[in-house]
C-alpha cells in the first residue's frame, strides 16, 4: 500500500502507513485514488486525498460503523461515482459499470442477494452475462468446492433451501467463478456461522494465491485482518486516520495543575494527555509510542505509567512484530513490541505489565 505516491501523505493528525521497501511503478498499482470527496445529499461521507493499492495485495479496512468503509468499497467497486475526485483502475479512469471494470471487479456484501433460482443458475449468471460459454459446469463445480459446498449436494438446490451461511458462500462462489482481478468484501462473515466464516476466509485468500486477485476487506475482525493483510487502514468519520491498531479514547478531558489534561478510567488510573483541541475530543495513542516494563517498575524518566493485564498477542504479518492488547481497567490499549522484548519480559495473555508513554505523543482526531 502506498499512500500519497512518491512522498508519503499524512493526515492532519496521524501518519498513514506506507511501504518502506521501495516505490512501485504506477503500472503496479491496481487502484489510484486522488482528491476523492463523496457526499450523500449534502452530508460528507468520505474524503481521501491520495491512496494507491498494489496489484495482488490484501488490504484491510477497519473503523466504527458509519466511518465510510462500505462507501469506499462501493466507489472502488464502481457501483457509484464519487462526487469529486477520481479513481483510476490500472492507471486509467473508469466509469461505474463500464467494460473496463465489469466482471473484473466484484463486491460481496454482508447480506447475500441471490436470484430466485437454483444454486447452479445463480453462479452461472455472471458467466452468461460475460458471454462465456466454455466449461460452465466444471467451473461452477470448482467454485462450489472452493467455498466448501459439495456440488453434488448443492448445485440443484433452490435459493430458499439455503441457510444464511450457505447463501453467503453461494454468493461468494458466484464471484469466484469469474476469477476477478479485484474482490471487495464488505463484512463477509458478520452474520454467518463459524464453519462458514472459516470457509469464506480460506476461499478469499485462495483467490489471491491462485489467481493473483487483489483483495480489499472491510471487517471488525481485526485479528484476522492482521493475520492475512499486507496493510490495514483505519477509517474514522470518512477519513483515513491510521493503521487500525491505534487506541482511541473519547473525552471529556479535565485539566491538571501541571498543564496536562486527564481522563480517569474505571480502575482509578488516568490517561494523561496534552491539551485537547476541545473538551470532548478523541485522543489517539499510537502503539509505537508505548513501552513495556515489569510490574512495579518505578522509573521516573520513562513517561506516564499505566498498569494493565495482557489480553491478546497477535503476530503482525507485515512487520513480524507482536500486536499486544492490554486491558487498563476496561480500556483496551494496543501496543507493538519486538518479539525479543516479548521474550525478555516473558509476556503472555493474563500476565501483568507496566506501560509507559509520553503524553506529548498523543494525537487528536
Amino acid at each position: 500500500m502506498n499512500i500519497g505516491g512518491g512522498k508519503p501523505r499524512t493526515s492532519p493528525t496521524l501518519p498513514l502507513p506506507c511501504k518502506t521497501s521501495g516505490f512501485l511503478l504506477l503500472s503496479n498499482y491496481i487502484y489510484q485514488i486522488r482528491n476523492l470527496k463523496h457526499f450523500y445529499n449534502t452530508k460528507p461521507a468520505l474524503e481521501i486525498g491520495e491512496l494507491s493499492v498494489p496489484k495482488g495485495s490484501i488490504t484491510g479496512l477497519m473503523g466504527p460503523n458509519g466511518s465510510g468503509k462500505s462507501t469506499l468499497l462501493k466507489l472502488m467497486g464502481f457501483i457509484e461515482r464519487p462526487t469529486r475526485g477520481e479513481i483510476l483502475f490500472k492507471s486509467k479512469p473508469a466509469e461505474p459499470f463500464s467494460d473496463a471494470v465489469r466482471f473484473r471487479v466484484t463486491l460481496l456484501t454482508q447480506i447475500p442477494y441471490l436470484m430466485k433460482r437454483s444454486v447452479l443458475k445463480n453462479i452461472a449468471y455472471g458467466l452468461q452475462l460475460r458471454g462465456d460459454r466454455n466449461n460452465h459446469r466444471s467451473r461452477i463445480y470448482e467454485a462450489l468446492n472452493m467455498v466448501g459446498l459439495p456440488p453434488e449436494v448443492f448445485a440443484n438446490r433452490q435459493w430458499y433451501e439455503l441457510s444464511g451461511g450457505e447463501a453467503q458462500r453461494v454468493a461468494l462462489a458466484a464471484r469466484m467463478v469469474l476469477r476477478p482481478e479485484v474482490l471487495l468484501l464488505d463484512e463477509p462473515t458478520a452474520s454467518v456461522d463459524a464453519a462458514s466464516v472459516q470457509l469464506i476466509r480460506e476461499a478469499s485468500v485462495r483467490a489471491r494465491r491462485e489467481w493473483g486477485t487483489t483483495l480489499i476487506v472491510a471487517s471488525h475482525d481485526w485479528q484476522w485482518l492482521y493475520e492475512v493483510c499486507d496493510e490495514v487502514l483505519y477509517l474514522f468519520r470518512g477519513r483515513l486516520s491510521g493503521s487500525g491498531n491505534e487506541s482511541v479514547l473519547f473525552g471529556p478531558w479535565h485539566p491538571r495543575s501541571d498543564g496536562f489534561w486527564e481522563k480517569k478510567l474505571d480502575d482509578g488510573q488516568c490517561i494523561v494527555v496534552s491539551e485537547p483541541p476541545e473538551k470532548d475530543a478523541a485522543a489517539v495513542i499510537t502503539p509505537d509510542h508505548i513501552a513495556a516494563g515489569l510490574p512495579g517498575d518505578k522509573s521516573p524518566s520513562r513517561g506516564t505509567r499505566l498498569d494493565g493485564v495482557i489480553s491478546r498477542l497477535i503476530l503482525e504479518k507485515r512487520t513480524g512484530r507482536i500486536i499486544t492488547t492490554i486491558l487498563v481497567g476496561n480500556f483496551p490499549l494496543t501496543a507493538k513490541f519486538d518479539q525479543s522484548r516479548i521474550r525478555e519480559l516473558k509476556l503472555y495473555p493474563g500476565c501483568e505489565v507496566r506501560l509507559y508513554y509520553d503524553p506529548g505523543s498523543v494525537k487528536w482526531l
